[in-house]
């Protein structure tokens, strides 16, 4: 049961529309909005997921979680040559460099274009709630987002607060999502692969590693 602070939306906002990346990083954040009673609709745009079956799995993952809890789950497109046509030139960068700037502003934007569409006053993103990522970043490029259109505002609450990246973890395990291992992209995939290689650890496997109650499970195997 969540006990944390109720949550309000900026301006007294009656409605977000909120951008996941993932169920381990939205399902937090998607039972504390609900534990607040606020409307919201998950938008689920990541061209940047890499290869293809780790993109569905992804997606699925949230939609099963989505509808689980009547939320409803609005599908972008999966536009993976516009992305890397954006990324040319940046395939070395490392994580929290000019190359992910470059992703969030991607994603957000068409969120934001979504909201603006869809009579959505208030954007977020569940992306913040990984300790692995840069929030200020991820907070610059949303609020950079939401300043294309007047009066939309990307709300930069800190979804790690409060317990929030601990029971991440556990709703994790309690619905044994699917346990991605690198954050999204082939050069994150690539890089990733290099340092288990290095460090004696065998390379990715796509689609097997779900959370558990007693750590992982292992699928498809």
């Amino acid at each position: 049961m969540i006990t944390t602070p109720t949550l309000t939306l900026p301006n007294n906002e009656r409605k977000l529309l909120l951008h996941s990346c993932c169920a381990p990083c939205s399902g937090e954040v998607m039972e504390r909005l609900l534990a607040a009673g606020i409307d919201y609709t998950i938008f689920f745009y990541n061209p940047n997921i890499h290869p293809l079956k780790e993109y569905e799995i992804r997606k699925e993952e949230n939609i099963r979680f989505a509808e689980k809890h009547n939320v409803p789950f609005v599908d972008g497109d999966y536009d993976r040559d516009e992305w890397f046509t954006r990324a040319k030139g940046m395939e070395n960068e490392p994580e929290r460099g000019i190359r992910c700037t470059m992703c969030f502003d991607m994603r957000f934007l068409r969120t934001a274009l979504y909201a603006h569409e869809h009579g959505f006053k208030v954007i977020s993103s569940s992306l913040g709630i990984s300790r692995w990522k840069d929030m200020d970043q991820i907070n610059d490029c949303g609020t950079r987002a939401a300043a294309h259109y007047p009066d939309m505002i990307y709300w930069t609450y800190n979804w790690r607060k409060d317990g929030g990246s601990q029971r991440m973890i556990e709703i994790s395990k309690r619905e044994e999502f699917y346990q991605q291992e690198y954050c999204g992209c082939v050069y994150s995939l690539r890089d990733t692969n290099r340092w288990r290689m290095k460090n004696g650890r065998e390379r990715i496997k796509i689609g097997v590693k779900y959370y558990s109650n007693t750590d992982v499970t292992f699928k498809n195997l």
